[in-house]
């Protein structure tokens, strides 16, 4: 006859916590529930381990979802150690009071021999989300006597002797109208995979005619030994997991011990994802305690410029809060992040030796990289010694600041850089005409967000960053010309700052030009011409524009005759001719031209005289 015992707790408040505010999804019930079977699993394997008189037939473990659509249940059962009288009172009776911790304080020194999932007694009561009411049946192993375990959550529960062959424990769920759909095998199929596909043991799917399914792969790769595991083991793993199908470009497994202990399996994929730049992109890493899923959104756990690397971190260490959906406390997460990214960026140095295979990753990779360099202070310098680059020097090939400074000419202290849209336009601006001649590299910085960080990494190694609009180079440059009139570029300028008033705030003389007449510039401290027209083609119009400042090259013979010009009153076609000139230096600058219909008349015109 069943005996009703009432709970010991305040049920229905605390019930209503678990059912309404504990569990942000209803389905996590499941994988509370396939993690307690794992743990009764674990428990009898100790136990026989430790008792070697116990009399319990040896079966294969494993854990057995059994969906019932027609009448509306779903079970899940194990054939672990199983509860008897007491443990279901004092287990499943009393809410909060967890069989799991219990078990671990008893077994004192030795329970690091047992690798358990739940630490907190609430995971069974997650079933009441779903269900109207819970059957429990189960027999203990080493027992005679099997029990019976029945409530609807909120009036107490009955306890009654059953008959029961099996060692092990069946909770049948029946479920609510509005739950129906975990009688869905393509559903479970898709839960299972999501949170419990590393648990130890086979997670089978009951489909009644059809037979049975092992739904798992009961294979947690990370936690092997690396000695053990085979280079396809790795990429089926890699493929597995991220749905991807190529070969992953860097393989880092390893485990961390310590006052902190966790366990690292991350790749690093051969191709870039199709949403690297959205927003809202998903992290790659997975979180795991004990082989269980826990979230792939923990903040913090992997910098943003890093979002391609894929892979799990698994830590029993890891204080979560009781629903295990978010953690309590950031400070571990740090450690772990902290002891992660040295790794994977001393593997990366590593393989930065390779240069052609480090130049395919930096291909695929490097544009979010070098993020880095820009949001991450503690580690900025490591993020710019592992970036690549392209410079005047190497226009078909990736550089590095460390062999930039090894080539840098004798009293130079500085690294230059020049920032715009793409290499072959950057290369033909003027303004680098000085350090070709000098034969001074300089690096060319194409992605927008080199516009960023640049501004504060201002030192490198003791040498600093500079645009090469801010050079002041202190070298004697070889001029084939003779030097414009002083008194005939200075009415020229005048003239000039007259016209194009409206168009650049100042025109001054420049003698860093050589083959070039004109050159456009911005004011020190101003944001550069290329960050402007990123911003404005982002509609972030800024009070904080940029003031042009077009530079002559004295040198240049059409500087030189138009000087002369003004110095001889012969002022015809001047004014035409230095329009010409800015358009010109704008589109070496990679701005469009004022008015293009003006431009072409104007160049149409002059081209005529010239033929």
């Amino acid at each position: 006859m069943a005996e009703k015992i009432e709970f010991k707790t305040e049920v229905n408040k605390l019930l209503d916590i678990v059912i309404n505010s504990l569990y942000s999804e209803k389905y996590i019930f499941l994988r509370e529930l396939i993690s307690n079977a794992s743990d009764a699993i674990d428990k009898l394997k100790y136990w026989k381990l430790t008792n070697h008189d116990l009399n319990i037939e040896n079966k294969a473990y494993r854990i057995v979802i059994t969906p019932n659509k027609e009448e509306g249940w779903l079970m899940i059962s194990d054939n672990g150690i199983g509860m008897d009288r007491d443990d279901l009172i004092n287990h499943i009776g009393t809410i909060a009071k967890s069989g799991t911790a219990d078990f671990i304080n008893n077994t004192k020194d030795n329970a690091s021999a047992v690798d358990l999932i739940g630490k907190f007694g609430v995971g069974f009561y997650s079933a009441f989300m779903v269900a109207n009411s819970v059957e429990i049946r189960t027999k203990k192993a080493n027992s005679d006597k099997a029990f019976s375990w029945v409530s609807d959550g909120v009036n107490g529960f009955e306890i009654e002797e059953i008959e029961k062959e099996c060692v092990g424990t069946d909770i049948k769920l029946f479920l609510k109208e509005d739950a129906k759909d975990f009688t869905d095998t393509i559903y479970l199929r898709n839960i299972i995979h999501t949170y419990s596909e590393h648990i130890d043991y086979p997670i089978v799917l009951d489909l009644g005619e059809a037979g049975e399914e092992t739904v798992n792969r009961a294979v947690a790769l990370w936690t092997r030994n690396k000695a053990e595991i085979t280079e396809k083991q790795y990429i089926d793993f890699y493929q597995h997991t991220t749905k991807n199908f190529d070969d992953p470009w860097m393989t880092l497994h390893f485990k961390a011990e310590g006052s902190l202990e966790y366990t690292g399996l991350l790749f690093i994929p051969s191709k870039p994802p199709y949403d690297l730049f959205q927003p809202d992109r998903m992290s790659g890493i997975k979180l795991y305690v004990n082989k269980v899923f826990i979230t792939d959104k923990v903040e913090g756990l992997m910098p943003l410029y890093l979002r391609f690397i894929k892979g799990v971190i698994d830590s029993s260490d890891l204080p979560l809060n009781i629903s295990r959906e978010m953690l309590q406390q950031s400070a571990l997460i740090a450690k772990i992040r902290q002891g992660t990214l040295a790794r994977i960026f001393k593997e990366l140095k590593n393989l930065a030796k390779d240069e052609e295979s480090y130049n395919k990753f930096w291909n695929a990779f490097g544009i979010a990289f070098k993020e880095g360099i820009y949001e991450d202070f503690v580690n900025r310098e490591t993020v710019a010694e592992l970036s690549r680059f392209y410079s005047t020097k190497n226009q078909n090939t990736l550089t590095s600041l460390d062999k930039y400074i090894e080539g840098l000419q004798e009293g130079q202290k500085d690294i230059y850089y020049i920032t715009g849209d793409n290499i072959k336009t950057l290369c033909c601006n003027p303004q680098l005409e000085v350090f070709k001649q000098q034969n001074i590299e300089v690096l060319i910085l194409t992605d927008p967000i080199d516009e960023f960080w640049t501004q504060t990494l201002v030192n490198y190694k003791g040498y600093n960053l500079k645009h090469i609009s801010l050079a002041k180079l202190d070298v004697k440059i070889e001029r084939d010309g003779i030097r414009a009139n002083s008194e005939g570029i200075s009415k020229l300028i005048g003239e000039m700052s007259n016209w194009f008033k409206d168009e650049v705030s100042k025109i001054e003389e420049t003698e860093n030009l050589t083959n070039s007449p004109a050159s456009l510039t911005v004011e020190e401290g101003q944001m550069s011409i290329h960050l402007e027209r990123l911003m404005r083609n982002h509609q972030q119009k800024t009070a904080f524009d940029s003031s042009r400042i077009l530079l002559l090259n004295p040198y240049h013979p059409l500087i030189v005759k138009l000087s002369n010009m003004m110095n001889d009153g012969k002022t015809e076609n001047v004014k035409d001719a230095c329009m010409l000139i800015l358009e010109q230096a704008k589109i070496a600058e990679g701005e469009a031209v004022s008015n293009p219909q003006l431009f072409n008349e104007k160049l149409s015109e002059f081209i005529l005289k010239a033929i």
